[in-house]
This record gives structure tokens, C-alpha cells and sequence, in this order.
């Protein structure tokens, strides 16, 4: 495959992952089998993926904030549990066995194929949360290892925490989500860089794709276009966990 087609099919990928995460969730389940289908080990796939994720998030950041949606006093409260479970799963996802990875992965795009066909439950007008701190701060612990180690599909998790925990509306939720992705990716993209895990040429690429489609995520509103996402997102990755999965 031509380098240059390479790149235009990362940008593709990237501004369609940029797009999804913001709305939703599961923009990785596309960008990081890419890499890995491109030649890409694992570990390298993993944190070329993270360059991207970071620039997008900071983009979406931004673009919420000048949408007048903005609150980084909570955001800073709940990511900062988040970090030690991120580093965490960091250090785990650059010494994991690369096969052992490509099949943790086909599961984890299963199911979360699975979440994606399940209904959502609304949250009600004005309803008051009452969290146990303790339980949040676990969840966020947990959240930020999964997000250190894997990425993909972490969105959805953190959307589950901040809508049915904190009874948060739809778009305060991707407002917190993408300060809390950027805020634990940062030290996972440092512990990929350190250990030479991240391709500039690749990772660059994708990134002004996911930073542009990040951009135009927070523009359009997360209410609209849930229903072609999920139909789109649920046949790429079956066939994505399909051929992880050894299944074709």
C-alpha cells in the first residue's frame, strides 16, 4: 500500500474516530486495528493511536469551551483519579505479548458491539445526584487503568459514570469526558514516547483527522446522529474484531 494512501486512509479513519468519540464513544475501535492492520505492532499501534486521542481531546476541549460548556474545577477533581490507574495501564499495554493484546482486543470490540445494541436509559429533568465519593472515585481509578492500558471504547465507560453517577445531561457529560480523556492520556502517551511506542509520521496523520472531526462533533451536538453512528460503528467493529479474532 502507498505511503500517501496510507496517510489519506488515517485522516479518513481519524476524522470519523474524532467525530464518534465526541458524540459517543468507540472512535478507536476504527484507528487502532488500522494501525495494526497497517504493520503496526501492538505496542506501537497503541500509542500512536494515544497521539491522536490527546490532540483530538484537546481540540474538542477547546471547541467546548467556546461553546460556553466548560467546568475544569469538577473535570480536574474527577481525572485526577484517574492518573494512577492510567500510568498503570500504560506500563501493562508496552510489555503485554503482542497476540495476547490483538485478542484482548477483539473481545473488548465485542462487547462493546454488545453496549452499542442495548438500549440507554434517559436521564430524568432535574434529577439530583447523590454519589458515594468513594464509589466515584474507584470507578474513575478503574476507568483511568483501562484507559491507560487499552483506549478503546473507554468513552462509553466514562459516559456510563458521569450520566448514572452524577446524573449529568448529555452534554455536560462529553464536556467532562474529553477533559478527562485528555487530562489521563497525556502521562500514557509520555510512558509510549519514552519507550519508543509512538510513530510521528502515522500518529500525525491521524491526529489532524481526529482533531478536525472532534472540532465538528462538538459543533453538530451530541443529541443528533446517534442512530447512523451506532449502525456504522457496530459493523466496523464486528468485522474489525472478526479478523482480530482469527474468524476471516
Amino acid at each position: 500500500m502507498p505511503e500517501l494512501f496510507k496517510l489519506i486512509l488515517l485522516f479518513a479513519a481519524g476524522l470519523a474516530a474524532g467525530f464518534i468519540n465526541v458524540m459517543a464513544g468507540g472512535g478507536s475501535s476504527i484507528t487502532l486495528p488500522l494501525l495494526i492492520f497497517m504493520g503496526l505492532d501492538s505496542s506501537l499501534a497503541n500509542g500512536t493511536n494515544r497521539l491522536a486521542v490527546f490532540i483530538q481531546n484537546i481540540t474538542a476541549v477547546i471547541a467546548f469551551r467556546r461553546e460556553k460548556y466548560s467546568d475544569f474545577k469538577t473535570g480536574l477533581k474527577l481525572a485526577a483519579f484517574t492518573l494512577p490507574g492510567a500510568i498503570i495501564g500504560a506500563i501493562v499495554a508496552v510489555r503485554i505479548e503482542n497476540d495476547l493484546f490483538q485478542k484482548i482486543l477483539g473481545v473488548v470490540m465485542i462487547g462493546i458491539m454488545i453496549t452499542i445494541l442495548l438500549p440507554k436509559k434517559s436521564v430524568a429533568a432535574g434529577e439530583k445526584a447523590h454519589p458515594n465519593p468513594w464509589l466515584v472515585a474507584l470507578a474513575m481509578l478503574g476507568t483511568g487503568f483501562y484507559g491507560g492500558f487499552l483506549q478503546i471504547g473507554v468513552g462509553f465507560i466514562m459516559m456510563a459514570i458521569l450520566q448514572n453517577m452524577l446524573k449529568l445531561d448529555l452534554i455536560r457529560v462529553n464536556m467532562h469526558k474529553v477533559f478527562i480523556v485528555f487530562f489521563f492520556t497525556l502521562p500514557a502517551l509520555l510512558i509510549f514516547i519514552f519507550t519508543g511506542n509512538v510513530n510521528w509520521f502515522y500518529g500525525l496523520a491521524l491526529a489532524g483527522g481526529n482533531a478536525l472531526g472532534a472540532w465538528w462533533g462538538v459543533k453538530i451536538a451530541v443529541k443528533k446522529g446517534e442512530k447512523v453512528i451506532r449502525i456504522v460503528l457496530t459493523i466496523a467493529i464486528f468485522i474489525m474484531a472478526a479478523k482480530l479474532l482469527g474468524v476471516f
